[in-house]
């Protein structure tokens, strides 16, 4: 008969069957215990473990409570940011430059207060190469004040455009400072 190749596999489990059965003078009772016992040390330092998590877990919760308190006592009584103090002194600038008897001041008012409008709408988000540009993108539900500030841009458009050909009379140059008032009211800055 021809030699095979193949292997006992009967043999091979026999031979685990009497090492863990203690059969032919080999036990590992010993070993299991030794096993479980090693195994019964991982569980006590998972539950260990564990709980030193938890407990970190609950003091950073509380650090982070603590930590937002205290944001919302320093950031909950905000002052007025620095731009908006100064609009308020510029606001008073274009007031006495609108307030005089030169059509100068007048049209150097009106043109102060396009650069603030332009300053506004820039820090508002508003995209645009200019004034008009950034006018063009907003919503009239945004702004109710849109048509007096397009009102108020045509004005110092002829000025600029104009120059000393332009001929600004005192009313034009108050309803035009008021149209540029009642948009920077709405937007809160002055």
């Amino acid at each position: 008969m021809p030699a095979t190749n193949q292997a006992n596999v009967e043999y091979f489990f026999r031979l685990l069957y009497d090492l863990f059965n203690g059969v032919g003078g080999v036990h590992l009772a010993g070993a299991e215990a030794w096993a479980a016992h090693v195994w019964l040390w991982i569980v006590y330092a998972g539950y260990a473990f564990s709980a030193i998590g938890f407990i970190i877990i609950v003091y950073c919760m509380v650090r982070i409570f603590e930590l937002r308190e205290r944001e919302e006592h320093f950031y909950g009584s905000l002052v007025l940011a620095p731009q908006a103090q100064q609009g308020n002194a510029r606001w008073e600038h274009i007031e006495e430059l609108a307030a005089g008897e030169n059509p100068s001041q007048w049209k150097e008012a009106i043109i102060e207060a396009d650069i603030m409008l332009h300053e506004i709408l820039t820090n508002q988000g508003y995209q645009g190469e200019g004034v008009a540009e950034k006018l063009r993108t907003i919503d009239k539900a945004d702004l109710g004040t849109l048509q007096n500030a397009w009102d108020a841009h045509r004005v110092r458009n002829q000025i600029a455009h104009e120059g000393s050909a332009f001929s600004l009379s005192k009313q034009l140059a108050q309803r035009t400072i008021q149209q540029y008032q009642s948009v920077f009211k709405e937007f809160g800055v002055i």
